[in-house]
């Protein structure tokens, strides 16, 4: 497994050990939630409480425990500290490859999740396109949908027009047992919103 911090991570994750007086320490990285948007926790923790299942990296001067589950979201990762006016904190920046992999390993199936996609690919996504946007099917839960907004569509004034008389008119129409969908992107962040 490969996980890598930058110097100033390292400093970072040194200053908060230095700080410590129980002896020899491990920094545990830990990862769940969606892989939409994941959860990192980051936990000094001693260095000999390291479980049989754990995966141990050595990231320079210390060493960082990761738990099994956690493995295939972190390996290539990289480990920031940010700092901002507003806030500073670790940042961890996961591999592409990884977050495609766990994308794709949680894609909803199903029949109502066929049907869903169906009618984004073929007749929603055309129409976004030539903004473009892209609107993308995140999850189905019993009959509720959670679709993400992608490209001129994420962080765009109008989005909430075109959820609501677009794309919800759309999936009703052909699928009438959708009885809500939510709309769970991130409007203020990503590579190309719509306001950068």
């Amino acid at each position: 497994m490969k996980l890598t911090f930058t110097d100033r991570a390292q400093e970072m994750v040194m200053s908060f050990m230095d700080q410590e007086e129980d002896g020899p320490q491990a920094l545990r990285i830990a990862v769940d939630g969606s892989p939409f948007a994941p959860n990192y926790e980051l936990t000094l923790v001693e260095a000999d409480s390291r479980k049989a299942s754990d995966v141990a990296v050595e990231a320079g001067r210390f060493s960082v425990l990761v738990d099994q589950a956690s493995v295939g979201r972190l390996d290539g990762a990289s480990v920031d500290f940010v700092e901002t006016l507003q806030e500073s904190g670790f940042q961890i920046t996961p591999d592409p490859e990884a977050v495609k992999t766990a994308v794709d390993a949680a894609a909803p199936a199903g029949e109502l999740a066929d049907r869903v996609r169906q009618v984004l690919d073929t007749e929603v996504n055309p129409a976004v396109a030539a903004h473009g946007g892209a609107i993308n099917l995140v999850d189905v839960q019993g009959t509720e949908v959670f679709i993400e907004m992608a490209g001129g569509c994420q962080g765009c004034a109008m989005s909430r027009m075109t959820l609501r008389q677009g794309v919800e008119r759309m999936v009703s129409q052909a699928v009438p047992e959708v009885t809500e969908i939510h709309d769970v992107t991130d409007h203020m962040s990503g590579e190309n919103p719509y306001f950068t």
